[in-house]
């Protein structure tokens, strides 16, 4: 057997530089990029790998492990899965910083590869800077912690179990069914070892990603219950995006008249204006996705896997004999609700389902409920966009401000906060591509690493980063990367004086935002005195970026303009009337106030909560 010497650094790069993702006929490079920060744990071994690699794997240098993560899954969801970054640390609290976004992946079911360094496989010097040490095992490290948050995870303690490990790591990221956070941990020692590894294994491979096609019986009962259906309502979640079906779902809407409502991640599914889009649907929908939910007897969730926010806490689908048909790569999330499991790629279904309901449709007054139900909340939102509140504009206008500046095809990322759930509700989605939300975590400090990472794999979009105050004080550190690498993003950067959403949600339980405004320790005790105020502008130039400090929404308008002109990364500063929210329609979300309270407020809560919860459904 042909065989070539490598350390075990200059094997993982070389292999990785020859991996390609095929799909429908088109082949792209799987991993065009390692993201790093280089400590003792990787510095000669992948950091030396990269360095001889040059072109052929570039690298780039981030600010902040958890970021860069976040990069890449941002990266991953920009390319419908079918690329993403690999990230190499080095042992300690490089590898740990990782974890928060390597959770987010895996719940996100998006694809990144994470390298951490790992302690000394030879245990010679233990223990070793930043080592954990236990006294019931010697076989273990910090990095234990990926274990739980990865779909798949190993430790290379000697050089030749490389060879299956990579090839293992390769195909759960490449699996639409099973893909998330992949974790290789290696030794710093194993790292820069040699060893004859099979010339094969650096060879071109190219990973085919599947579509799975339904079971021939289970379509045909899948198309009975939407036969016998007489108000079917479908849900088109991330995995309708993923798998590039959003043309398949229009011609099924359209042919069949069933209405649809969108999750966080399946928004952009259809357009905004199309008579059957009802818009966001759960805790965070619309008036007319919500009722047409709530009234629902099939219940057809194409890609999605029905977290709370969906399902407004089990109380979105209050048919009495409601039933549901679940589109789903993965079986897991297919038998979710008691549903008839269709374990089948988005697009494939849902063209064999078009087929086979061929001639069949919902009744004519039921397929104009829902295109005035559209009609109706397209008024609403402009009601928003033109609110004209003072003296502090509201959040909503500056997403209208933003939303009508930016063109179709341009891309809005948020994570958390207020912003995700004003956005679901008020963004006008013109391009499948358009909205990205990292939701399944909702973890702040994503925003501006995932606007590089989406701008990364999106060069020809504009990217418009909408973040709160407060994450982007948690880590707005990767504008600095931006920066570096050219990589232009504008960045909205909303001021309203702490935690806004958490403040809006302590207020409804009864606390009053307790321990959420950014306020100084007052005469009582508490964080009750003067308003702590922080200068963005100032934070943001000190960063490097080009920063427009705006007043009014119209002022947002020319920063806007301003914004768009500029070849670097831009920063728009706004402060806006925290009290100024969007009310929820027609929904409600599970968050218990306490029972026992000495607290009027949070005793009226309580009564409340105890019969909203009575609404909460078992599906079995």
């Amino acid at each position: 057997m042909k065989t070539q010497r490598l350390t075990v650094g200059q094997a993982v790069v070389s292999f990785l530089a020859n991996q390609y993702s095929e799909r429908d006929g088109v082949e792209r490079r799987f991993v065009p990029g390692v993201f790093g920060i280089f400590g003792h744990g990787n510095v000669a071994g992948l950091g030396q790998g990269l360095q001889q690699a040059g072109e052929r794997m570039r690298f780039y240098l981030a600010r902040n492990e958890q970021a860069m993560v976040h990069l890449a899954a941002a990266y991953a969801k920009m390319a419908n899965r079918l690329a993403t970054l690999a990230c190499t640390t080095s042992i300690g609290p490089g590898a740990t910083n990782m974890l928060t976004a390597a959770a987010g992946a895996t719940i996100n079911r998006l694809p990144v590869l994470l390298l951490p360094g790992d302690i000394f496989s030879t245990r010679r010097v233990a223990p070793v800077l930043q080592q954990l040490e236990s006294p019931q095992s010697q076989d273990i490290s910090v990095n234990d912690a990926f274990r739980p948050i990865s779909r798949y995870w190993d430790r290379i303690y000697r050089p030749a179990q490389l060879v299956t490990s990579l090839l293992e790591a390769l195909r759960v990221l490449t699996s639409p069914a099973d893909t998330g956070a992949v974790t290789l941990a290696i030794p710093q020692d194993v790292q820069a070892e040699a060893f004859d590894f099979p010339a094969e294994l650096f060879g071109r491979r190219v990973w085919h990603v599947r579509r799975a096609v339904p079971e021939p019986e289970t379509l045909r009962a899948a198309v009975a219950q939407i036969r016998s259906a007489k108000r079917p309502l479908l849900v088109a979640g991330g995995g309708v995006l993923y798998s590039d079906a959003t043309a398949a779902l229009r011609a099924f809407a359209a042919a069949t008249g069933i209405p649809v409502g969108e999750t966080m991640a399946g928004k952009g599914a259809l357009d905004y204006d199309d008579p059957l889009a009802l818009g966001a649907i759960g805790a965070t929908g619309t008036p007319g996705a919500n009722i047409m939910a709530r009234e629902a007897d099939l219940v057809i969730g194409i890609g999605t896997r029905y977290s709370d926010f969906t399902t407004a806490s089990k109380t979105a689908f209050q048919d009495p004999g409601v039933r549901f048909v679940n589109v789903n790569v993965s079986e897991f999330d297919a038998f979710k609700h008691a549903a008839l499991p269709v374990v089948a790629d988005a697009r494939v279904a849902l063209d064999a389902l078009r087929g086979a309901l061929d001639g069949w449709q919902v009744a004519p007054a039921y397929r104009e409920r829902a295109a005035r139900f559209n009609r109706d909340w397209d008024a609403e939102v402009q009601k928003h966009y033109d609110r004209g509140h003072s003296p502090l504009p509201s959040q909503g206008e500056v997403i209208g401000a933003v939303n009508t500046f930016a063109r179709p095809q341009d891309v809005v990322v948020c994570a958390a906060g207020s912003l995700p759930g004003d956005l679901h509700k008020l963004w006008r989605t013109r391009d499948p591509k358009g909205y990205h939300l990292e939701y399944g975590y909702s973890c702040m400090g994503y925003e501006v690493a995932g606007g590089v990472g989406v701008k990364m794999a999106a060069p020809e979009r504009d990217v418009y980063v909408m973040v709160g105050d407060g994450s982007w004080l948690m880590m707005s550190s990767d504008l600095v990367t931006a920066l570096q690498e050219g990589i232009k993003i504008t960045v909205v950067l909303i001021d309203n004086g702490g935690f806004g959403s958490i403040g809006n949600l302590s207020t409804s339980v009864g606390s009053d935002a307790f321990g959420t405004k950014y306020r100084s320790r007052g005469a009582d005790g508490q964080l009750s005195g003067e308003r702590v105020r922080v200068d963005f502008a100032a934070n943001a130039r000190s960063l490097g970026a080009h920063v427009v400090a705006c007043s009014t929404i119209a002022d947002l308008r020319h920063g806007l303009a301003e914004a768009r002109a500029q070849t670097r990364a831009t920063v728009l500063t706004i402060e806006t009337d925290p009290a100024a929210g969007v009310p929820g329609y027609e929904s409600w979300w599970d968050v218990p106030p306490a029972e026992v309270s000495e607290m009027d407020k949070v005793k009226a809560a309580r009564r409340a909560y105890e019969e909203a919860v009575r609404k909460e459904r078992w599906f079995l």
